[in-house]
């Protein structure tokens, strides 16, 4: 049988992504703790991975995974705000944002710091019940420096493409390490302690009047509602199509961060098992990819939650508490309500819908 040549082009459109977007799910598609929140009133990562809403007395929120996308884009999801309670008149210190840390390790090729420093597009797509001035900013942790840039949602309840270009910075080079050297904030409202200034469109020491000045107030009215998806981040001043990474992928970058197993229904496996002594069980976990750092563990203690199947029996238990962790696996036990023979074998499961088990290591 005759072989058939395969031209380069060819081998180019299906290669592996290259990874030119700095940002980790911008299309919004891995939500492994929930893909909705309701009653949000504080920092933290609520739905979808590696985004953080910070917020400081600005109003009450809804976010969830959404699938309002933007129409023959290739998006599948994108990340909702709901405003649940308004707060029109935000007080002096008030700030809401969704932002994004990112390792100082996947940095360097940027050349932050020398002439030849790299400059930075950014690009996606939002939807707004309000219409107006939004700020988008770039904190470098590492030196104290700060940029922010204004873009316009120009019409209601109506997906728009933006694209941002952030110069390079001469100064202050990130560090070579896996802590949080840069920081993508997307502001949602922000009170006079933020936007009193000058709005700092240059690279300069960060003043905290200057960062978000202009910023509209989408926590308003209950009316309000905003979307946000496909964001990329990439060197260069031209903004590319949205680089597509399979979920596989995509997954795999955020358990370096995070990394949760879920019951599947009411049971499921959570790892293997041996008793320690007789009323004690160790259980084994290795994580799918590397994590970030050592991670801590986050779960929830309930009655009966988990289970430990040994010598063709059961052990319901309420709670598992870390006993060590590196950046592959963990260690997990519990010392109540189980008992056995010290050595025996067997594992520990889900016993309802309701627990679960997830190791962070989040910036």
């Amino acid at each position: 049988m005759a072989l058939t040549r395969i031209q380069p082009a060819a081998i180019a459109d299906v290669r592996e992504p290259n990874f030119r977007n700095i940002i980790i799910n911008g299309d919004m598609a891995v939500s492994q703790r929930a893909t909705s929140t309701a009653s949000i009133t504080t920092t933290g990562y609520h739905t979808i991975d590696r985004w953080n809403t910070t917020i400081s007395a600005l109003g009450t929120w809804t976010q969830s995974q959404d699938t309002d996308v933007p129409t023959g884009q290739g998006f599948a999801k994108s990340l909702k705000m709901d405003n649940t309670t308004a707060d029109a008149s935000p007080g002096a210190s008030d700030y809401l944002n969704i932002r994004q840390y990112i390792e100082g390790q996947n940095l360097q090729y940027l050349k932050k710091g020398t002439a030849n420093a790299e400059s930075l597009t950014v690009s996606f797509w939002v939807k707004a019940t309000k219409t107006g001035t939004n700020i988008v900013s770039l904190r470098d942790n590492d030196n104290t420096r700060q940029i922010s840039k204004s873009y316009t949602i120009d019409s209601t309840d109506t997906w728009e493409q933006k694209e941002i270009t952030f110069a390079g910075d001469t100064t202050g080079a990130f560090d070579n390490d896996n802590a949080a050297s840069l920081t993508v904030l997307f502001w949602l409202a922000a009170g006079s302690n933020y936007t009193s200034g000058t709005l700092n469109t240059s690279w300069g020491a960060s003043t905290d009047a200057n960062r978000a000045v202009g910023q509209v107030n989408h926590a308003d009215s209950t009316s309000n509602n905003i979307w946000i998806t496909g964001i990329q981040m990439e060197a260069g001043s031209v903004a590319t199509d949205f680089e597509v990474v399979s979920y596989g992928q995509n997954l795999e970058r955020c358990q370096r961060y995070y990394y949760r197993i879920n019951p599947n229904g009411s049971s499921g496996s959570i790892g293997s098992a041996a008793f320690y002594s007789s009323s004690s069980v160790f259980t084994m976990l290795e994580f799918p990819t590397s994590m970030r750092t050592s991670p801590s563990l986050e779960t929830v203690t309930g009655t009966d939650y988990y289970n430990v199947n040994r010598d063709s029996d059961n052990d319901p238990f309420n709670d598992f508490s870390l006993n060590t962790s590196n950046i592959d696996s963990a260690h997990l036990y519990t010392d109540s309500n189980v008992s056995s023979t010290t050595g025996f074998a067997g594992r520990t499961r889900f016993n309802s819908a309701s627990g679960y088990v997830a190791f962070s290591s989040e910036l």
